[in-house]
């Protein structure tokens, strides 16, 4: 009989291990990181400014029936057109700027068809920093 009252408390502290083990934790978890969020993409602008050294940006890309701003920050008026020269047919919207006096602001008409709009100071066609584009998508 006395193995049997050795064999019995054995068994009792093992099926406690067992159990402390196989269980939960009383300790809390550690939440798993969340992931990095994306970076932002570059904000767009729908402004274009005029300066001495020329159009900046260059190229801007806005969504169909946006109107872009121009901005004449140099101290010459500027003659603003839609590409071919002299037709200006490509994009009629960007005519609505046309003169710009210095200091003066003015918008494009609504840009609604996906496309590559080029632009130029009609008084200055051959002037390739007051060329750009326009990207509407």
């Amino acid at each position: 009989m006395r193995v049997h009252t050795l064999w019995f408390p054995t068994l009792i502290l093992a099926a406690t291990l067992a159990a402390a083990t196989c269980g939960g934790s009383s300790s809390p978890t550690t939440p798993s990181p969340s992931p990095a969020p994306a970076p932002s993409p570059a904000p767009s602008t729908n402004t274009i400014t005029i300066s001495a050294s020329g159009v900046s940006p260059k190229t801007i890309t806005v969504p169909p029936g946006t109107r872009v701003t121009f901005v004449n920050n140099s101290n010459s008026p500027h003659d603003m057109s839609s590409d071919p020269h002299p037709e200006h047919t490509d994009c009629p919207e960007i005519n609505q700027v046309g003169f710009i006096s210095a200091g003066q602001t003015k918008l494009t008409g609504n840009l609604n068809t996906p496309r590559t709009c080029g632009y130029h100071d009609h008084n200055q066609p051959s002037n390739t920093s007051l060329q750009g584009s326009i990207v509407i998508q």
